[in-house]
């Protein structure tokens, strides 16, 4: 590949984000509750952490675990309070009862992101219909990337619509960066750069004793070797 593949990784606090960049991430999605699969983080650690590392950090806009919106209005509320917090970047994705994209939540953050780059995030592997979600938001203002193991049950599964998606690069809908994450593992990353993926998500591949402990920078530097430096 000509160019540096993306490293992202979680972050739930200052600890984790120093580790990560130390360790040659080049991204951090910072949540909080990763229980509930990651639900949005305090205005008090977005400070923190924008202090704490230069490198770009994607927070994460979702108040309750699932994939529906909820309260849209306190959504709204809190993405403006991250941004008053020095958030420039975000993640989210809401799905309606029929599993398609909800665009009048998706809408109404746009209002309040004007001007953010964000990533529409792993709904996008519970959608009815992931091709049709994707040609939706095809010109949505903000979005250049999706997070996605190509399928709600994760990468193993996921690959050959990884590839696939990956070889349709450019087309309408499909502009966006792909970047892959939901028990992903080293072993997938090759048959992934030989797909032309440029985008690699971690959590807990990042974290040698779990979730309980911090990250670790001598992991996240394995993963970046292996993607390039």
């Amino acid at each position: 590949m000509s160019k540096r593949a993306v490293l992202e990784v979680i972050a739930l606090d200052v600890e984790d984000a120093v580790a990560a960049q130390a360790g040659g991430a080049d991204r951090l999605e910072l949540v909080t509750d990763m229980a509930a699969d990651g639900l949005t983080p305090s205005a008090a650690t977005v400070t923190a952490i924008r202090a704490a590392v230069d490198i770009d950090v994607r927070v994460m806009l979702r108040l309750a675990d699932g994939f529906a919106a909820g309260d849209v209005t306190a959504l709204v509320r809190t993405a403006a309070e991250l941004r008053e917090a020095g958030a420039d970047q975000f993640v989210l994705g809401f799905l309606d009862a029929d599993g398609d994209v909800d665009l009048d939540a998706v809408e109404r953050l746009a209002v309040v992101l004007h001007g953010c780059r964000w990533t529409f995030h792993r709904a996008v592997d519970n959608a009815a219909d992931r091709g049709a979600l994707r040609k939706r938001l095809a010109d949505f203002p903000g979005l250049d990337t999706y997070l996605t193991a190509g399928s709600a049950a994760g990468v193993d599964a996921g690959l050959p619509v990884l590839l696939a998606e990956a070889a349709r690069q450019g087309e309408p809908g499909y502009e966006q960066q792909l970047l892959v994450g939901g028990g992903l593992r080293l072993d997938h990353v090759p048959a992934l750069l030989d797909g032309g993926v440029d985008g690699f998500h971690i959590g807990g591949a990042a974290r040698p004793r779990g979730w309980a402990g911090p990250v670790s920078a001598d992991a996240v530097g394995e993963w970046r070797r292996v993607l390039g430096t």
